[in-house]
Parts: structure tokens; sequence; C-alpha cells
């Protein structure tokens, strides 16, 4: 099957049946069927007349030969149907020499399975009836009027290569809307005609061309679905027209790829399609392409990326012919009026599983030197290919492509002219020369000059667009399958278990334990009523310890009589044993017996105490037992880390998210979030392990997903990497994050394309879910906005972000180094500063998308070089402020903005910088209010703060009331040592009615300046507050000290009292707890509390002091002395 030979092969028809058929003259006719392809007679059928019922069996067969190497070719089998064509044979009247027919109606068979691999095929073919046909009216049988009709090759036509290599191209044509108002039904008939060129043959361009578009006036929508029809003329019958089971069946604006798929284009384009004037072809034309012509197509897709698809309208006049004065339409002059060109974006057939594009899109006056900077291309289809064509324009043919080749202008000139076929396809051999291959320097008669096109001018100013659909039957670019993702992250990742479920462990021998002590307790007290109940009953509270003491002996021999202190003490050995070995470990023997002495003392004061435990529980007294600690939740444990990683104590930090995972190591959260503090130390072979744990936990997390991917390309793993962004935009299509940093990813990989295809989907599902969001806002208010104002606001919906626009041809090459993004923003922003200086609005180096400007992707996003960063180490890193704020969110935001705040919330700070150049270059971003916060962060980290505070006075003149910029603000002074303003930015912060996005801090550090300006109640209600909203160590100690300042020394204690039962690591509390203590005389609590302060090395030497004075004062506290 590899190698098919060249010699012709035949293709055979046989039409076996007909069913529901019926004639002119009555139900029983004498019918036979012709059957045609490619405008040739295959033959005719034997006259079969009809049965009552209404069939007719034919069992005729006709055949062609198939020959590519100069007969029919695939192309041909790929766009020209079979026509089988009823006819009647009426009855002969008296002298009549022959008999009348007349056709009763037409079926048309696709050829489309050969081109797919098949050997044979058999389908039921409708037939339609010819106006005025009796097959108008159909019979009441069940059975619709068709053909049954067999079609069979001796071997496939396609060989393995073809089949695996080769690919079915498919381009329809619907309409041009909103066409120039001097396009008018009446007057001399025009001929509107859209033609273009694909690779077919290798490098060998074909033409495709679309002839006799029907002008209609506005009124109504076209009806969807509409069937397409065969760009064939002739065919006898009108519904043989409609392709088989192929139908326009239309969208939503939002999904099409096209030029006018934003919410501002709806209003015009619904306008446009229901009032004004259109054209209507809605032809399907077909093209195979073999596999050199698919590698031609990608290749000429990624290097020219829009493809020219051109319009005109060449008139028709009547010119008499012959002795009959009967006229035939024809082109006097070949004159080409209303020349325009539609640019196609051809890019997303490049983007991986795409296998269909379709959208609207404008028409501009052609223009040589326009059209060959946007395509590339030096010919115009029309004016140096196919101007032969429209010589051409007889009746017969003007649904073709290629009705004959160029004809001398002298009419009466006898020369044999070579036919081509009647659809317009080129004969093999005759093949179109490449579009990059020649150029035409004189222009048709008539012809506008190439610098000037007033005509095509005017469909700008109608605002023409033609709808046009390219569909492939295989995609160009494989995509990987959801199942193929799953199993390489499973390969890199293997899916943890889960964990047994033990039987046995500490505490259930614990428990067992008290189940014993608490049956045999129960036991022993129905023994001991058996006993001596009566006389309880009568005594009741008079039994003195006497009796008491008597009871317990005579109730100790009883038990020991009767074996049942032998009973209990065997059905309490188990649970002892099972606590010997699982809670204190002790399997094997003891190596002395001093040892085992040691032990079973320890083993029977721990099982004493539990016995005691358990009987508590089952007979509880007054007794008040001994204060359980405070058990600290999950969250406050994060709260905890997350004080501890702004007061640089990493090491603390640590504890508590290991804390955490001890405590739930199958939280994936939690595996999350340390590793995110490992990204914030940038140990990222750690982070990586904890992004990789929690990956195994459940591997269709998205999160995780992506936080491996990003630790990957910090690691230039970059295989790796694909695959984990891959899966997460797989798993879950509509996240803007995953569709983002799989783009940044191809930027890094140099993939313009894939980066391109990237940026757009993640741009898709921001607006759609920004515009479902505002339906959903509009349904709960009730509020209906007005259209026009609604269209203003969503005309900065754009494929980038929520606005609409594209960014400026910028490429940056950083130098290596984790600042260098960082660096080029910073010189720019200065620059951008300046030209603010006369204007309150930013000026951003961009501009809208040209249509006249060619847009290569290479030069439409931003680029840096991927270097491997110099880590920073974490001392340089100062105060970190929380990464997961939402600064200054406003309405509108755009996919790189998205991005950064995830990035933030996970502390990916080195992956930050990458991002903010693109939000700085994309149109619809720039420097905004919360951009400029981001930055100010990064700044901060870094103790750039003098950069920081450029930057946030850049936030404070866009959004003056925005709390999160004047809480960043004070952060920034306190840490820059100017407590007086920073004091002054969080008093306004919190004065605001909306919080800032982190108020802990605020709270913390503006409590910390009262209190060192001794304004101890402002302090006191500052920290009073921040242990209402989130209490910890640091709020309790704050609120302490305050309280212990303005001699509350109760309220002082029972905070500090707070503040060590959720840390008692801290020293500051142990002295604060100290000098209470030494206030109100309590020697040993003051002497404790000063040895704790001195084991944990209180390093503030002015509290240290403070201490020792009042020590000496109240002549106790300190025992050394």
């Amino acid at each position: 099957m590899e190698q098919v030979p060249s010699i012709g092969r035949l293709v055979r028809i046989t039409v076996t049946e007909g069913y529901d058929l019926k004639g002119f003259k009555g139900d029983t006719p004498v019918t036979f069927i012709r059957v045609e392809f490619n405008q040739v007679v295959l033959g005719d059928s034997a006259k079969i007349t009809v049965s009552p019922e209404g069939s007719a069996k034919y069992n005729f067969t006709s055949s062609f030969e198939f020959n590519p190497e100069g007969g029919i070719s695939l192309d041909d089998l790929a766009h020209k149907p079979v026509f089988l064509t009823v006819t009647e044979v009426l009855p002969k009247e008296k002298k009549q020499k022959e008999e009348k027919t007349l056709i009763l109606g037409q079926a048309v068979v696709d050829l489309l399975p050969l081109l797919e691999g098949q050997s044979s095929f058999q389908t039921t073919a409708p037939l339609h009836p010819v106006q005025g046909s009796p097959l108008e009216t159909p019979r009441s049988s069940a059975k619709q009027c068709s053909l049954e009709v067999k079609v069979l090759v001796a071997e496939p036509l396609l060989t393995t290569a073809q089949i695996s290599g080769g690919n079915l191209l498919k381009v329809t044509l619907e309409a041009a809307y909103s066409v120039p108002e001097s396009f008018i039904p009446t007057g001399p008939g025009q001929n509107y005609m859209v033609g273009l060129q694909v690779p077919s043959l290798g490098e060998k361009d074909y033409p495709i061309l679309f002839k006799n578009g029907t002008l209609k006036l506005g009124g109504e929508r076209e009806p969807v679905p509409r069937p397409k029809k065969w760009p064939i003329a002739n065919i006898l019958a009108p519904g043989a027209n409609n392709i088989p089971d192929a139908f326009i069946v239309g969208g939503p604006y939002e999904e099409e790829e096209g030029e006018l798929n934003h919410p501002e284009d709806s209003e015009f384009r619904n306008q446009a399609e229901c009032i004004k004037k259109r054209i209507i072809w809605d032809l399907e034309s077909r093209c195979y392409l073999d596999p050199s012509a698919v590698v031609s197509f990608q290749k000429r897709i990624a290097d020219c990326r829009l493809w020219p698809v051109e319009i005109t309208r060449v008139p028709l006049v009547t010119v008499p012919k012959g002795k009959a004065g009967k006229t035939e339409k024809t082109d006097e002059e070949g004159q080409l009026s209303f020349h325009g060109v539609a640019y196609v974006n051809m890019v997303p057939l490049l983007y991986p599983g795409v296998k269909r594009i379709r959208g609207a899109f404008h028409v501009y006056p052609y223009l040589d030197s326009v059209v060959h900077e946007k395509t590339k291309c030096l010919l115009s289809f029309f004016r140096d290919i196919g101007h032969h064509l429209i010589h051409n324009n007889k009746i017969g043919g003007i649904n073709s492509l290629l009705s004959k080749q160029a004809v001398s202008k002298n009419l009466k000139e006898d020369k044999p002219v070579k036919e081509k076929d009647i659809d317009g396809r080129p004969r093999p051999g005759d093949v179109a020369p490449s579009i990059k291959s020649q150029s035409s320097d004189t222009p048709l008669e008539g012809e506008p000059p190439l610098s000037h096109n007033p005509e095509g001018q005017q469909y700008v100013e109608a605002r023409t667009y033609i709808v046009l659909e390219i569909q492939l039957d295989k995609a160009l670019v494989p995509k990987r399958m959801p199942e193929e993702l799953a199993r390489r992250v499973k390969e890199m990742i293997p899916p943890r278990p889960p964990l047994t479920r033990r039987t046995g462990g500490a505490q259930k021998a614990m428990s067992d334990y008290h189940i014993q002590i608490k049956n045999i307790s129960r036991a022993i007290l129905d023994e001991y009523y058996r006993m001596f109940g009566k006389q309880v009953a009568k005594l009741e509270s008079d039994m003195d310890s006497e009796t008491l003491e008597e009871q317990k002996c005579q109730l100790s021999y009883e038990l020991n009589c009767s074996g049942k202190y032998f009973a209990f003490k065997e059905q309490l050995k188990h649970a002892v044993v099972k606590i010997v070995r699982d809670k204190y470990l002790k399997t094997t023997s003891f190596e002395s017996q001093e040892e085992l002495q040691t032990f079973i003392s320890e083993l029977y004061v721990f099982l004493v105490d539990q016995m005691h435990v358990a009987l508590n529980q089952t007979m509880p007294d007054d007794v008040q037992g001994t204060v359980a600690t405070i058990y600290k939740s999950s969250e406050q444990l994060q709260l905890f880390a997350f004080e501890a990683e702004v007061n640089e104590n990493f090491e603390m930090a640590a504890a508590y998210y290991k804390e955490r995972l001890v405590r739930e190591p199958q939280n994936l959260d939690h595996w999350l979030d340390y590793g995110a503090f490992c990204l914030l130390t940038e140990d990222n072979i750690k982070a990586q392990e904890c992004f990789r744990k929690a990956l195994s936990l459940n591997q269709s997390h998205i999160p995780s997903l992506l936080l491996c991917g990003v630790l990957a390309v910090l690691l230039e793993n970059y295989e790796q990497a694909e695959i984990f962004f891959e899966d997460a935009t797989c798993l879950e299509p509509t996240n803007v994050v995953a569709w983002t940093l799989l783009g940044l990813y191809y930027e890094i990989q140099n993939n313009d394309i894939r980066m391109e295809m990237a940026f757009h989907e993640a741009s898709k599902q921001l607006q759609a879910r920004m515009l479902q969001a505002q339906v959903t806002k509009q349904k709960s208010t009730g509020v209906v906005e007005d259209t026009e104002e609604r269209g203003k606001r969503e005309s900065s919906l754009g494929p980038w972000g929520i606005t609409n626009g594209s960014a400026t041809a910028i490429k940056v090459e950083a130098p290596a180094g984790a600042g260098a993004a960082l660096s080029i923003l910073d010189k720019f922003l200065e620059e951008s500063s300046k030209l603010q200086s006369d204007s309150q609005e930013p000026i951003l180096t961009t501009q809208t998308w040209d249509p006249n400007i060619s847009q290569k992707p290479s030069n439409t996003f931003i680029k840096e070089i991927p270097t491997k960063k110099e880590a920073s180490k974490c001392q340089d890193s100062s105060a970190l402020l929380h990464p997961g704020l939402h600064y200054g969110v406003s309405q509108t935001t755009t996919i790189f903005m998205e991005t950064i705040r995830f990035l933030m919330k996970v502390k990916a700070m080195q992956y930050v910088q990458r991002v903010l150049a693109h939000e700085l270059l994309c149109p619809q971003g720039g420097p905004s209010c919360e951009y400029y916060l981001v930055l100010a962060q990064t700044h901060i980290l870094k103790k750039d703060f003098t950069k920081a505070e450029e930057y946030l006075q850049q936030a404070a003149q866009m959004d003056y009331l925005n709390p999160n910029v004047w809480g960043l603000k004070g952060h920034l002074y306190f840490l820059s040592g100017n407590h007086s303003e920073a004091k002054a930015c969080y008093e306004r912060t919190i004065s605001f009615v909306v919080d800032a996005s982190e108020m802990h801090f605020i709270f913390l550090r503006l409590g910390l300046i009262y209190l060192e300006e001794k304004e101890y109640e402002k302090a006191k209600k500052t920290y009073m507050e921040a242990c209402k909203r989130s209490p910890s160590c640091l709020t309790w100690l704050g609120l302490g000290i305050a309280c212990y300042r303005l001699e509350e020394l109760t309220e002082a204690e029972d905070a500090l009292s707070e503040a060590n039962a959720l840390n008692n690591y801290n020293a500051e509390v142990w002295a604060y707890l100290a000098l209470v203590c030494l206030k109100v005389g309590r020697q040993l609590e003051a002497e404790q509390a000063y040895k704790y302060m001195i084991k944990l090395k209180l390093k503030d030497e002015a509290l240290l002091a403070e201490i020792h004075t009042l020590q000496e004062t109240v002549g106790f506290g300190n025992p050394s002395f």
C-alpha cells in the first residue's frame, strides 16, 4: 500500500435502486439515469419502468479513470461530486419520430470518503426535484425520494504517507456585510468575486475563487443553520446545490477568531447583518493538500501570518451573438472595480489541536505596497494571476473558479482554446505560479493606480467585512491528549497512596486501657453493691472510716477467693502490654535488673495516672482538673509563621510551617504554604519538593501544577515545565493564570506563535469571566445599563486583557541577573514620569493595532533572555509584606496582573519581575496604581527604599484614596526609620471606611510607635483592635505592655498570659511578666519569669536594666543575688 502505481485506476459508481419515484404521466413512468462527473457524461442506464410502489431497480454501473498525472486528480475528487440525473421517457405520440424526455430530478454523490482512505462506500443520495417536477409532491410512502449508490475502487487511492501526512482544506465564504452604498441591485449586472491562494502541490499555489455573489438588501438576518453550496454551475435541481451534511451554523461573536469579535463590535455587527446590504455566497471550496503542501502551508503561515483574501466587482454586459439574436454575458474590457483585500490571520491554525478558524475580517483597499508589507505577497490574485478568469465571465461558468484560459480580446478569432473545468479548477499541469515567485508590472486596462484606490476606500468608509471559515481535516499541530499529560505527570510525580488506617498505635493502646479500667471498675462496683448494698442504704452518709476499711478488706478477700481478682488482672494485662509496646516502644528484653525496675516504676506511675483519668471520666467529681494547654489552630499557626517571616525570624517561621505539616501531612495547602516560604528564602530545591508532594496528594490540583511548572522553569527543567502548564490548562481550560504562565514559558522558549496562542486564550477567558461577573451584578442589583455607556466601557475589552488594542513592537534583551527586568522597568518609568509632569494621565509608548502594520509576534511581546538568576540571601529581604495583597484592584484588569497576584501570593518574586515587564508594555495594563504598589513592594524587599518611595508617590497620584497605598507607605517609612511619617500614614490608613488588604501589621507597627512615643492609651486601643481581628503573641504582648505602662497590672497580666500561652519562647513576654510579678509582690513567680527570660536571652538592654532596677527596689526577683 506504500507505493501506488501511477497508472490510472477506475472508480466505479453503481446505482442499484431508486425509491419513491413518479412521473409526469403517471405513477409508473419509464425512466433512466444519466451519470456525470467533471462535465463528462459517464453513461446512461437502461430504461426502467417504475413499479406502482415507486421503486425502480437500475443496477447500472459506470466508471471514470483516476489518474493524477494528467487526468482526474485527488483535488478533483475533493470538490467535484457525481451528478445522477433521473429522466422520464414519455410515450411516443403519432407521427413523432423521437421520444420526448423530461428531467425529474438530480442527486449528488460526494466522493470525499475516497480521500479518507476508503476503497468503497455506500450511500443513499436524496433525489432533488427540478422546478415543476412531480417529485415536488412526494408519495405517502415511508422512504424518501432517493437513489441507492455504491462507489468502489480496486485499491485505496491514497498511500499510507498521503493518509498520515496529507490534509483536506475547506474554505467557506459566507457573506460580505455592510457593503458600500454604491452597490445597488438594479442597473447593469455585476459579478462579485472573492479569491485567495493556498499551497497545493509542494511550493505551487492553488487558486480558489468564489464567484457570483448575490447582492441583497437589508431587512432580516440570514437564517442559521443554512446549507453550504457547491461552487459549481449548471446544477439543474435547486436542492442539489447544497453539499450534503454541511451547514453554516454561526455562533457567538466572542468565540470567533476574526477581527470583529469584541463586545463593542456586537451592536455594529447586529445592524450590519440585519439592516444593511450584504453579498451572499454560502459556498464551500475544497482543496487536497499533499504532505509537501502541508509543510509548505505551515511554513507560509509562520512566515507571513496574514493571508490576503481579495474581493472585487466585475460588470456584466450583453453582447449580441448569432442569428437568433441571443445574448451572453461577458466582460467587455476585463476591468476590475472595487478591488479590496481582507487580511486573515491564519496563525491560529498553528495552535495545537486547532482545525478551524471562522470570523469576520475588515475589507481594506488593495494597495500593492501595503499588501506586500503585511503578507509578503508580490502578486495580486485578480490582477496578476487570475485576471484571465474575468475575461471568460459567461453565464454557464459564473459559479466556476477557472472557466477558460486567457482569450484574445478579438471575439471573432477562431483559434482553438484549451478548456478548463467549469468549476474553475485548473487541469493538472496548469497550476497557478507561486504567489512569492512572480510579479506583474503591467496592470490591467482600467486598473486604478497602485498607490491610490478610491473605490476600495469605500470599503473602509462603509466598514465592510467578510465572514470566512477555513477548516482542516486534521490539525496542523497535534495537541497532547489529556490522558498523555496525566500519564507524564504521574511518571514525574507518582501519586502518594492513601495512608492505611492503623489498627494499633499509642493512641489506640491508651484508649483500650481506659476502656478496660472502666469495665473493671463497673464490675467491682457491681460486686460491692451485691455485698454491701443494703448496709449502705441504711447508713447512707453516717458511714465512718472504720466501716469503709472493713468493707474494703471483705471485698478484697471475696475477689481473691472467687478468682475474680485474677480474672480482672488477666483482662487488664493485654492492654498494659500494648502500652508497653506502642507507647514506650519496649519490644526487647532489658539489659539489667536495675533498668527493669526503673521502667516498672515509671510504668506504674503512668498506669495509675491514666487509671485516675479513666475513673474521673466515668465518675467525675467537683474537683477542678489541671488547666489544659491552649490548642493552636492551623490558621493561627499560619499567622504566627507570617509574623515570623515579617520579622525575618525564618527559623521560627519554618518551625510553625513544619508543625502544621506534622499535624496534617495530608493537607496539600500546608505543603503549598511551606513551599511558598521556601520560595521566599530562595530555597528552590526544597520548594520544589513541597510543591511536588502537594501534587502527589492531588494530581488534579491546579495551583500545585502551576507551582511545579514555575519551579521547573526556575530550575531550567523546561520540558517538565511545559507538561505541568499544559496539564493545568487541560484540566481547567478557563484558568487565566494557567494560560498566562504557559504563554510566559513559550516566550522563554522563543516560540512566538504558541506564546500568542496562550495569551490570546488567557485574554479570552478573562474577558468571558468579566462579562459574566458584570451580568451577574446587573441581575443582582436590577440595574440595566445604557447600551451606549456599556459599549464604551466594554470597548476596553481586548485580546490581551480587558481593553482593546495591542502593544507596540518592543523587544528587550535583558542582561543576566534577577534584577535585569526590574532595572529596565525603572528606566522606562523614569522617562515616562518626566513626560507625565505636564499631564495627570500616564503616557505609554503603545498604540492600537493598525492593519497597515505587519504584526510579527516576536516584536509584539517583550522578550527577556532566560538566565540563571543569582539567589539573594534571606537577610537581603527586609520585613516582607503580605505577598498575596491585591493592591488597588481596579474594575479592569489584565491577564498579567492576574498572574502577578497569584505569584505574589505564593511569593515567587523571581518570576514576578518577568510578568511586571509584560504588564508595563501591555496596552491594557501599563503603569497603574496596583502595578506601582507591586513594584514598590519588590523594591522594599530589596531594601531599595528610594525607588520604592518614588513608585508609591506615583501610586498615590493615581489613587489618592486607596488605603493600600498609605499602608505600604507606612511600612516603607517604618522600615527606613522615619516613624513620625509612618505614624501619619498608618493613622490615615485606619481612618478609611474600607480597610487595607492587610491590617494586621498596620495595627502592630502603629501600636509600637505609640509605645515609643509614650501614647499608651492610643497604643492600648490599637492593640485591642488587633487582638479582636487576629490575636497573636505579638498583639497580646503589645496590649500587655500598654496596660503595664498605664499601671493596669491585672489587665497587663491577663494579656501577657495570653501571649505566653500562644508562644512561651518569647523572651519579651517573660520580661514583662517578671515586671508585673515584681510590682504585685509575687516573688516565686517573678523569679521563674526572670529565669526563663535569661534562658531565652532577652536582647532589649533597656528593658533588662529596668527589671534590674525594679528588683533592687523590691528586694527580690533575681535568685543569683
